[in-house]
């Protein structure tokens, strides 16, 4: 197999109308403040060929408005949406807590075995994200790329890359508009190798 690099950019989308909630799949437009944050996030920067993105607005409008800017393709993939969130979509941290403490403490103590009511189950969450990571890698090999996502992706792929187990989804906690640079290096004795790269100013 012909060694090739593929490098991907992951950029999570900054803050929605509404502020921190858990959203999961409600589609809450960005805010202004997160129009900032993405555009602040990625000034001055044109190297990608190509540009991936969860198809809810709030990456979506985003990575439409920066693939007309740098004349490249935008492609959206509903599996790189977020988790689905079931009975706790809309709600904030505090009303969750307010509202079902004991069910809030179990979920953050072991979110796998704790899934809220109507929730996706996180390990179908992974399933979903490393099966569209998969395909990007597959379709888009030796590119240069940018994903446009959420912070569970962000988690998921973190941990796919570095070995994790899906216990230590929240050990995570990607901010608003941040970046994480993944290379993957494919032909090496027949398998994808995968790296977290920190990089500097742009």
């Amino acid at each position: 197999m012909e060694h090739q690099t593929t490098i991907i950019d992951i950029l999570r989308h900054g803050e929605p109308v509404g502020g921190s909630r858990y959203r999961g799949h409600i589609d809450d437009p960005l805010s202004e403040k997160g129009w900032q944050q993405m555009r602040a996030a990625v000034a001055g920067r044109d190297e990608w060929q190509h540009i991936v993105s969860s198809d809810l607005s709030r990456c979506a409008a985003f990575a439409r408005e920066l693939g007309e800017r740098l004349s490249v393709g935008v492609e959206l993939e509903p599996g790189f949406r977020e988790l689905a969130f079931g009975s706790w979509e809309g709600m904030s941290a505090a009303e969750l807590l307010a509202a079902d403490p004991e069910g809030t403490a179990a979920f953050w103590r072991d979110p796998i075995s704790n899934t809220p009511a109507g929730a996706e189950p996180l390990r179908s969450f992974q399933q979903r994200i490393t099966g569209a990571w998969q395909t990007l890698l597959e379709r888009h090999a030796g590119k240069r790329l940018l994903l446009v996502g959420h912070a569970g992706m962000m988690r998921i792929l973190l941990l796919h890359t570095l070995g994790l187990s899906l216990e230590s989804f929240y050990r995570f906690d990607p901010c608003n508009a941040s970046i994480v640079r993944i290379r993957v290096d494919s032909g090496r004795h027949g398998e994808a190798y995968h790296q977290l790269v920190f990089t500097g100013p742009q």
